[in-house]
């Protein structure tokens, strides 16, 4: 299919399912951490699934190759993001399984409806305004600062969005984790499962991966880490693996 692009995007490969998805240099390309969360988020064959702040629409586009999900919404505020993740979604022949809504994180509640779905996904803005934060107008500051919501926003709608039982993944940065997991239980979104994310086997960790259970009970288990790199160039099996190559 012959889809148009705009001035400094491009097609990439994703090395699922023959996907593709078209990508902007001067706005923002998804990273790994997009990636892992796609890898770490389950949806079963019954389940509508909701990714917020979707940006590329890369996670929907992967959740939907990985898993049996029915179906895949994603809100986007951006709204020439939005039309690039739509246009990503017809290029891969997706349209009766992703949809593409352009639209506020804080008002997802009402845009989407309470209790819609089963599976919130959301990869966010990591960085308060206390980090660095230059151009606020800037797409890229958007996507990594809390420019137009705070976690807070965040996990008020995820909240708000899921059946009772109903499951959210997000991808964060630890040094916020006490932060994220005390709003986390403040909109009864109980942590269940939490894995941490090495660059190297002897380094921190430099992200943390985390699924939560709408009005679950408290008890939460730590996996195994996931080590990014075997050593410089070379990804671990397992990134691999999860990545499709």
């Amino acid at each position: 299919m012959t889809i148009e692009l705009l001035e400094h995007e491009r097609i990439d490969e994703l090395q699922r399912n023959g996907y593709r998805i078209i990508q902007n240099e001067k706005k923002f390309c998804f990273g790994m951490d997009a990636v892992l969360l796609s890898g770490f988020a389950k949806a079963e064959r019954h389940e509508e699934v909701l990714d917020l702040g979707t940006g590329t629409g890369i996670i929907p586009i992967l959740m939907e190759a990985k898993t049996d999900g029915k179906h895949f919404s994603a809100l986007e505020i951006q709204k020439d993001m939005a039309e690039m993740a739509r246009r990503s979604v017809i290029l891969n022949n997706l349209e009766e399984k992703i949809t593409i809504v352009a639209g506020d994180i804080k008002e997802a509640s009402k845009i989407f409806g309470k209790a819609s779905f089963d599976v919130v996904t959301c990869n966010p803005p990591y960085m308060d305004q206390n980090h660095g934060l230059k151009n606020p107008d800037e797409p890229k500051a958007v996507a990594r600062h809390e420019v137009l919501c705070t976690f807070r926003d965040v996990a008020r709608e995820a909240a708000a969005l899921l059946r009772t039982g109903g499951r959210f993944y997000l991808v964060h940065r630890p040094h916020r984790l006490v932060e994220i997991i005390c709003t986390l239980k403040e909109y009864r979104l109980e942590p269940k499962r939490m894995k941490y994310v090495h660059p190297y086997e002897d380094e921190e960790a430099n992200m943390v991966l985390i699924e939560a259970f709408r009005g679950g009970r408290p008890q939460m288990r730590v996996e195994a880490p996931i080590i990014v790199y075997e050593r410089p160039g070379v990804y671990t099996p397992e990134i691999y693996e999860i990545y499709g190559y």
